[in-house]
């Protein structure tokens, strides 16, 4: 086997995006084997980590990667800690170095961006979309690493996954996002951004100060303290641009910003903006994007 493995994750029998955006890097370079571990149950990571420290310790790989998804970035905490291995997670990048691996990573909300060098063997756990898919990327070959559920006696309980509200595409995983921020005035508005959501076939995201008003579940927080995402398009609506935010959006390769305030400091990163009052304009921008689509 390769000195390098790559542990992928798989939801409703696909491949995760950011799984396959870290395979197909790990491709360019030929040097690493891609595993699945099959016979999980539940939600605990333990029999994977489990698993993959036996074959570790005789295959005794140099380097461990993975999204930095919350599965991935606990399975790598607890398999660095099991083998005794250097551990980094939320990287943005990852490349060899003399005697190890580098890896970079921001800090200080995206202020600053440190380089931390790692001796070998690391586990070392990537941001999704640290790295571009361009397209529909082939499924890569995967290699299997069955659980033993006789390795150590575990008491799981499963619980069925919730699935995404009106069927949308994982925030961590989707292309294009629509989030909400304060200027939605309260819940009883937010009919409006799932509306556009839905037309742009997006994921729904929000401010921390939405989901600590409760409008809005804590996994839809996009920042510091919620997800950091990548997509193709973002569209912040009544969001005004506090640096805990932007910390997780400001890799989107698009940004548009619709704020009544034409100081905002969404404005100084987005590469659109529309100074406009949201009650007046998502509703006539939403109409548009559905007659657009009808029309394409």
């Amino acid at each position: 086997m390769s000195a390098n493995w790559l542990i992928v994750e798989r939801r409703d029998g696909k491949i995760r995006r950011p799984s396959l955006e870290l395979a197909a890097e790990a491709a360019k370079r030929g040097d690493c084997a891609i595993i699945e571990v099959t016979g999980l149950e539940g939600s605990s990571v333990v029999p994977a980590v489990v698993a993959l420290a036996k074959r570790a310790e005789a295959e005794k790989p140099k380097l461990i990667h993975m999204a930095a998804t919350p599965w991935g970035r606990e399975l790598g905490a607890r398999l660095a800690a099991r083998l005794g291995a250097s551990f980094a997670t939320d990287c943005i990048a990852l490349r060899p170095a003399e005697g190890g691996v580098e890896v970079d990573r921001t800090l200080y909300a995206g202020k600053v961006r440190a380089t931390v060098r790692l001796p070998l063997p690391a586990v070392v756990a990537l941001r999704p979309g640290a790295y571009p898919l361009a397209g529909d990327a082939p499924a890569p070959e995967v290699e299997t690493v069955a659980v033993d559920r006789g390795d150590e006696k575990l008491a799981l309980q499963r619980f069925e996954p919730t699935a995404a509200a009106g069927g949308r595409v994982p925030l961590g995983e989707a292309r294009t996002i629509v989030s909400g921020g304060r200027g939605l005035r309260g819940p009883e508005n937010w009919k409006m951004v799932e509306e556009l959501a839905d037309a742009l076939g997006a994921a729904l995201g929000a401010s921390r100060a939405v989901t600590d008003a409760g409008w809005r579940p804590n996994e839809e927080q996009v920042g510091q303290t919620g997800k950091t995402v990548t997509p193709d398009l973002y569209i912040a609506l009544g969001i005004s641009g506090a640096i805990q935010h932007l910390a997780g959006m400001t890799s989107s390769k698009v940004i548009v910003a619709v704020n009544k305030d034409p100081e905002a400091d969404i404005f100084k990163v987005a590469d659109y903006g529309v100074v406009a009052d949201l009650f007046e304009f998502l509703p006539a921008f939403t109409e548009e994007v559905k007659k657009a689509k009808q029309a394409g």
